[in-house]
């Protein structure tokens, strides 16, 4: 299983430097797990940068893999990993829906650099 975190999507969809470091993850969509703050994080950057119409497009494609809401459960894990490296929030809700499936994170964060079962590709 695989989670890409925001950025990972944002750098896919832009075709940058490091899309293709994303390309793997995102194209197993039956392996994807997707924490509904990313969709969040998308959503608002793509209708920033473009318009309504292109930010529903990306949400769909988003939502061809497993998205995650966020219950008590995951906010308290989240919460714990946001204390012990000192990530925020939508990081800490993206490591934990990556632990609790078990799932590789794939990221171009530093914040999440050095962190077990996190896959990362500096930007």
């Amino acid at each position: 299983m695989n989670v890409v975190d925001s950025s990972g999507w944002l750098e896919y969809l832009a075709d940058e430097a490091n899309a293709d470091f994303f390309a793997k993850p995102l194209s197993r969509v039956s392996n994807l797990i997707v924490p509904a703050i990313s969709i969040y994080e998308v959503f608002k950057r793509v209708l920033q940068q473009r318009d309504e119409g292109a930010a529903l497009e990306v949400a769909a494609l988003m939502q061809q893999g497993k998205v995650v809401e966020l219950d008590s459960s995951l906010s308290m894990t989240a919460a714990s990993l946001s204390v012990e490296y000192k990530l925020p929030m939508a990081d800490s809700i993206i490591l934990a829906t990556s632990r609790e499936h078990n799932a590789v994170l794939w990221t171009q964060d530093a914040d999440f650099a050095g962190i077990d079962g996190v896959k990362y590709r500096a930007k």
